[in-house]
C-alpha cells in the first residue's frame, strides 16, 4: 500500500512541476505577461514568431512598444489580418495598445512579436531571454520557452502549416 501511495505522490508531483515548468509568468505593478513562448525552427530558419498573453490591471492603458531578444538580430511588433481572404502580415510601427483592465493574447494568426535574424535554430525544451518593452511600464526581462510543433492550442500563423 506505501508502493502504490509513494507512486501515486510521485506522478502528482511530476504533473504539478509539469505544468509549472510550461506556465510561467512575469509582473510589474500593473502588467502580467503569461507564458512568453515560440516554436521551434527547423535548421536555416531566419524568423520566429512571438507569443505571450498581457494583462493590464492597472487604471491606465499601456502599449506594448517593441521588444528584443537574444537569440534574434532584431525584433517587431506585428499583426496578420485576412484581406479578401489572403492572409497578410504587417509591423505595428506604434505598438500594442493594452487597455487599462484589459487583455492582449499575443497569438499565432494574430497579434505577435517577430523575430528576425535568427543566430541559431530554436530547440524545443529550450528558452532564452527576451525582453517586452512597454511605454509606461518600461523593460520587462522575460524568458520565451520554445513548444514544438504547433505550441500552446495547436494554432498555425505566418500563412503557414502547422509548425511554422
Amino acid at each position: 500500500m506505501r508502493l502504490i501511495t509513494a507512486l501515486v505522490i510521485a506522478v502528482m508531483l511530476s504533473v504539478t512541476f509539469a505544468l509549472l515548468a510550461h506556465a510561467h509568468e512575469y509582473k510589474t505593478s500593473s502588467l502580467r505577461i503569461g507564458h512568453p513562448w515560440t516554436r521551434v525552427t527547423p535548421k536555416g530558419a531566419a524568423v520566429a514568431g512571438g507569443y505571450a498573453e498581457i494583462e493590464n490591471k492597472g487604471q491606465t492603458a499601456d502599449r506594448l512598444i517593441g521588444a528584443s531578444s537574444e537569440v534574434s538580430g532584431r525584433t517587431e511588433i506585428h499583426e496578420m489580418t485576412m484581406e479578401g481572404g489572403i492572409m497578410k502580415m504587417r509591423a505595428l510601427p506604434n505598438g500594442i495598445e493594452i487597455p487599462a483592465g484589459g487583455k492582449v493574447e499575443l497569438a499565432p494568426g494574430g497579434l505577435h512579436i517577430m523575430f528576425f535574424e535568427l543566430k541559431a535554430p530554436l530547440e524545443e525544451g529550450k528558452h532564452f531571454k527576451g525582453k517586452l518593452i512597454f511605454e509606461k511600464a518600461g523593460t520587462v526581462p522575460v524568458e520565451f520557452a520554445v513548444e514544438g510543433m504547433g505550441g500552446p492550442g495547436e494554432h498555425t500563423g505566418h500563412g503557414a502549416p502547422k509548425g511554422h
